[in-house]
């Protein structure tokens, strides 16, 4: 089974993982959903985080198609196929 992961400390709020995905893995949550979470000072010295994280509410669906992996600015998602190869996002 394959596994989505997002790290919100690095998460931007930037709605691409949810935009670009084919299957709707992803879904966009307020930030206060994240208690405790501090924003990664490395991405916030390259981004702006917004008002909302990215959640994964359908993991298992995802195709690996690795749109999300390609658009993610935080470089915050990492994806573990079925033969348990790690994908890591590497914004473009």
């Amino acid at each position: 089974m394959v596994s989505v992961e997002v790290a919100h400390t690095k998460c931007t709020g930037c709605t691409h993982c949810r935009d670009v995905c084919p299957v709707t893995v992803f879904e966009m949550v307020p930030r206060d959903q994240f208690p405790g979470i501090e924003d990664d000072p490395a991405v916030a010295a390259k981004f702006n985080f917004r008002g909302e994280k990215s959640k994964v509410i359908n993991g298992p669906e995802c195709i690996v198609c690795e749109a999300c992996l390609f658009e993610c600015e935080g470089e915050c998602i990492t994806i573990v196929d079925d033969e348990n190869n790690v994908h890591h996002s590497t914004y473009k």
